[in-house]
């Protein structure tokens, strides 16, 4: 029985250290990429980047499809967005309150630092668990399980303790970034007020925040609300681009991920507005109404024939409607429009291999190599451009795009061998060559660390 007892106390301690770990965030979930939804991220975020000290051109605001009205930083200097909080927001100063909170976290690097929080919380289980041990094996049973219990209960709220103060930190730092640019504080304030309602509507009770990784979203805006209000930036108006420009990214969200029912009931066709147009395009497009998706994208482009964006969209639907050849004009005009943005780059070169005319072929390598060579963690892109080298008969390169391909998808074994056959088909020494030895490598050893885990 003394057996099997301290093997339970030995399991609740490892449930208790699965609990701490489970609170970094989930990483599982896919990225979502939208050329014109980059540009705003980037554009709303890099007044508040400068502000906390860091370079806009280094750090990167993701965004992660997921329900969920979530935010968070996962170490290096990233930012991940949920779609549910682009969903839940109703302005774009909403999402740079968020956006602010978040880079307190990284210049406070407390991705890093999550482990500092385990380790004092695991200190004091690991003590109880010896304690208890202890008391197990002098045959007080019961003694040991409670030293147990109250040693895992102080540790948690260590834990806890330690991930409020990181947020506290991370409000503060948020406010000094808005402050710094001269953007108001009311989003942040009336974004905490809709994740309040969120708790109301969970019956989350409302008295104290003990027992929580975050502060009571009340706690925190009448700690933040005096400092926003004090702020000379708390009555500045709110940048009339920056708002237009989320009405838009969220209604293309929207189209692209709700379901068509529920797009048509928020964007009905009697709303002629861009953000409308913008979402039922989409809506139409994913229920295979091509000609009612174009009549959309149609009447975009027409109200603004130089909008690199819709001529984005205009031409995506032509090219997945199976009109490819139609797709190639409002497509190398969107290309140009944006100096060769490699998402959009990328969706050229699809067009240009689909109309599956061979002389199309050197632009389409031209365009793609230029898009992986500004954004080289576009799975699509290295595909399009391994489908080029294989039409050209040049098979190393088909396999060294395949290999970049695969690694960037997590299926190393598939690289191991496509970087092998490039590199026996490239010249040695070569920078293609070099290229795929050095994914040969990484491979290898990803796949010498699964061998190892499953062992």
């Amino acid at each position: 029985m003394g057996n099997f007892t301290f093997r339970a106390v030995r399991m609740a301690f490892i449930l208790f250290l699965a609990v701490l770990v489970s609170a970094r965030p989930a990483m599982a979930q896919s990225i979502l990429r939208d050329a014109e939804t980059e540009a705003f991220l980037d554009e709303i975020s890099a007044p508040l980047i400068e502000a906390a000290g860091l370079d806009p051109k280094n750090v990167d605001i993701i965004l992660i499809n997921d329900k969920s009205v979530n935010a968070f930083v996962a170490g290096g200097q990233a930012v991940y967005l949920h779609s549910g909080l682009i969903d839940a927001a109703t302005t774009a100063n909403e999402v740079q309150g968020v956006i602010a909170h978040e880079l307190g976290h990284v210049v406070g690097g407390h991705a890093v630092r999550f482990d500092e929080g385990i380790a004092v919380a695991s200190g004091i289980s690991i003590a109880s668990l010896i304690l208890a041990a202890a008391a197990i094996a002098a045959g007080a049973g019961e003694a040991g399980m409670g030293i147990l219990s109250a040693g895992q209960q102080a540790a948690m709220g260590k834990f806890l303790a330690y991930s409020r103060g990181q947020e506290g930190t991370a409000d503060a730092s948020g406010a000094q970034y808005l402050s710094k640019s001269g953007i108001s504080g009311r989003g942040s304030i009336s974004f905490f007020k809709k994740l309040q309602n969120f708790e109301f509507r969970l019956g989350i009770p409302q008295e104290d925040s003990y027992g929580r990784t975050h502060p009571l979203s009340g706690e925190r805006i009448s700690v933040l609300e005096d400092t926003y209000a004090a702020d000379p930036a708390w009555k500045a108006p709110l940048n009339p681009k920056w708002e237009s420009d989320f009405k838009r990214v969220k209604a293309k969200l929207t189209g692209y991920l709700a379901d068509p029912t529920a797009t048509m009931r928020d964007y009905p066709e009697s709303d002629t507005s861009v953000p409308a147009r913008y979402a039922r395009a989409y809506a139409w497009h994913k229920s295979a109404y091509p000609q009612k998706a174009l009549g959309e994208s149609s009447a975009l482009v027409a109200s603004a024939p130089d909008d690199p964006y819709f001529l984005e969209l205009h031409g995506q639907i032509l090219l997945e409607s199976g009109r490819p050849a139609d797709a190639l004009a409002p497509l190398r005009k969107a290309v140009n429009l944006t100096g060769n943005q490699p998402l959009i780059a990328a969706i050229f070169g699809h067009a240009l291999i689909a109309t599956e005319d061979k002389t199309q072929l050197d632009e389409a390598a031209q365009v793609l190599k230029a898009a992986v060579t500004k954004d080289n963690q576009n799975p699509f892109a290295w595909y399009q451009l391994g489908v080029v080298y294989a039409q050209k008969g040049d098979t190393a390169r088909a396999a060294l795009a395949s290999a970049e391909r695969y690694m960037m998808e997590g299926a190393p074994q598939f690289a191991l061998s496509n970087a092998q056959t490039a590199m026996a088909g490239l010249q040695e020494y070569s920078p293609d060559w070099i290229r795929a030895q050095d994914i040969n490598m990484v491979a290898e050893a990803k796949l010498a660390q699964l061998k190892k885990r499953r062992r």
